[in-house]
């Protein structure tokens, strides 16, 4: 399968890795010529409409972005990618590479897959979430294929890797333009902020940011790097700078102060709903016999607790 790879890869895999293990913010690489070149136009040929993904968001609310993890039937160049992902070649290659050993496929490629985004979509810099929702695994590595045969920097959308979540010079920020066949391989952790900014493209022309995401894990990892299990963390961004007392503000600030307040409403919504599916979950923990038990039998010992902490 590593004949789906550029014969460079492979090769380079040596260099790569110091390239990975030296970088800023923090670990990564960008692989141009990451695909043979043939199979990556399969890829681009084979990119399904917009209108055949999910293009709704994590609150049920039509989007700007469509996305489809069930990538395998979307052809063979993709169900070939699919295989690639999985090979036991590739994924040692990634392993030495990242250094991370122990790599998991994710055959539901949960979060991931065809990932296209329309003008005017962005994503706010964020964390990703740190366990497989089913498996438990551990999250170790993000993997992006962008398939854009041509973009501009000023079109936005550039994949921006933060020390920071609103990190803007130096190397506390790395932007990578999404051209076509080239890789992102980075390290998630709790402090991998990524995103890009908002997409505007020109108009008429039907140009749309397409890639390809997969997500790789593990049964173990470092004690030091373990946190609580938790779902992706957005930055919600402030109001802009140039927003200050006696400054006109013109139609394009409105449109984004509306938009900001929105997204911050929907935000707390958002929070305010999965607190009240917490609540009924800890409501039926309650109830249960069990527990009710438990915590009849371990009275005497939590009454002892709270009287030698007084």
């Amino acid at each position: 399968m590593l004949s789906l790879l550029h014969p460079d890869v492979s090769g380079r895999a040596a260099d790569l890795a110091r390239e990975f293990s030296t970088a800023q913010p923090f670990r990564h690489v960008a692989i141009d010529q990451f695909l043979d070149p043939q199979f990556c136009q399969e890829l681009i040929a084979q990119f399904p409409p917009f209108e055949s993904g999910d293009a709704r968001n994590e609150r049920g609310e039509l989007a700007g972005k469509a996305v489809i993890a069930d990538i395998a039937r979307l052809g063979s160049a993709y169900e070939r990618f699919d295989r690639l992902m999985r090979d036991g070649e590739f994924l040692a290659l990634i392993e030495r590479i990242t250094g991370i050993p122990g790599l998991l496929y994710d055959a539901e490629y949960v979060g991931g897959g065809t990932h296209e985004n329309r003008d005017g979509q962005e994503l706010d810099s964020h964390v990703d979430f740190n366990f497989h929702p089913r498996f438990g695994w551990h999250r170790r590595l993000n993997l992006i294929v962008f398939l854009n045969p041509q973009w501009e920097e000023t079109w936005g959308g550039c994949l921006e890797l933060l020390r920071e979540a609103m990190a803007e010079t130096g190397d506390a920020r790395k932007v990578v333009l999404p051209v076509a066949n080239r890789a992102v391989i980075f390290e998630t952790t709790e402090s991998s902020w990524h995103g890009f900014r908002v997409i505007r493209t020109p108009p008429g022309r039907g140009i749309t940011r397409k890639s390809l995401a997969v997500y790789f894990y593990s049964h173990h990892r470092s004690a030091a790097e373990i946190a609580p299990a938790h779902a992706t963390f957005y930055y919600q961004r402030p109001l802009p700078a140039h927003i200050q007392p006696g400054y006109t503000m013109q139609e394009d600030d409105v449109a984004e102060i509306r938009k900001l307040f929105a997204r911050r409403d929907d935000h707390i919504r958002f929070l305010y709903e999965r607190d009240q599916e917490f609540t009924v979950l800890l409501e039926g923990i309650n109830k249960w016999r069990a527990f009710q038990l438990a915590r009849l039998l371990t009275w005497p010992a939590r009454a002892l607790k709270r009287a030698v902490g007084k």
